[in-house]
């Protein structure tokens, strides 16, 4: 009987012992809220540049021939269907009757006028409309429903990701949310504390297309999955002890 209560007591104790590191609650971010935010805002304004491998509809009212992934025909359409224009690792893409065009960098106001004046020398009054199939914002971590989700507003806020991720999970450490923003080879990270009261404005923060929100686990949820493992382990060895000595 001893013998199968030591047991119990040192496989207890291995399991207990077991450390593991939660990377994104103990590294520090490296930048403040209001450093982040003003890396795309340094005069309030905000609006999306074309990246390499974006994935561009151009639609022109009326022409379907000259038109890929067209928003004003009868079929829409879009990225499950597989047409639209890549960028390519020039920036550039293929337009029909038109060619190539150096589109890296251009917002799609830009490049809707560039094509409005280059479809207006055989087209009057072009109508053009621009999207990006391909805009997205990436929620990892302690959220009901992870997902990478497309967006097709300038501004999105970081609770309305949240919200669209089905809310946090249980064990979700929200004193240390982590939001990641890449501006061309940099990564600029900050830290979100929800649990803080006041100054909820400025906590959440506008995210914009190629943001990653990182939700840590809490410490403690090592801790009690592991309880959840020894306490049945537990359990039958002593009911095995205890029977072991009635026999």
């Amino acid at each position: 009987m001893k013998r199968f209560l030591t047991l119990v007591f040192f496989a207890a104790l291995g399991l207990s012992s077991c450390k593991t590191t939660n990377l994104f609650v103990d590294k520090e971010a490296g930048n403040a809220v209001a450093d982040l935010d003003s890396i795309f805002l340094p005069e309030g304004n905000y609006e999306y540049h074309i990246r390499k491998d974006d994935k561009i509809t151009v639609s022109i009212w009326g022409e379907d021939d000259l038109s890929v992934g067209s928003t004003y025909g009868i079929y829409n359409s879009n990225e499950v269907y597989g047409k639209w224009l890549m960028v390519d690792a020039l920036g550039n893409i293929e337009i029909p009757k038109i060619g190539s065009v150096k589109v890296e960098n251009m917002t799609t106001g830009q490049l809707k006028q560039a094509l409005e004046i280059r479809f207006g020398e055989w087209i009057k009054n072009p109508v053009v409309d621009i999207k990006i199939l391909n805009r997205e914002i990436t929620v990892l971590g302690e959220v009901r429903d992870p997902q990478v989700i497309n967006v097709d507003k300038e501004r999105n806020t970081l609770l309305e990701m949240i919200t669209r991720c089905k809310g946090l999970e249980n064990y979700a450490n929200a004193k240390n949310i982590k939001v990641m923003r890449q501006v061309g080879e940099d990564v600029f990270v900050a830290n979100i504390d929800l649990t803080e009261n006041g100054d909820y404005l400025r906590k959440n923060i506008n995210l914009y297309p190629g943001d990653v929100v990182v939700v840590p686990s809490k410490k403690n949820k090592e801790f009690d999955r592991r309880v959840s493992i020894i306490i049945p382990f537990a359990t039958a060895i002593t009911a095995a002890a205890i029977l072991f000595g009635a026999l």
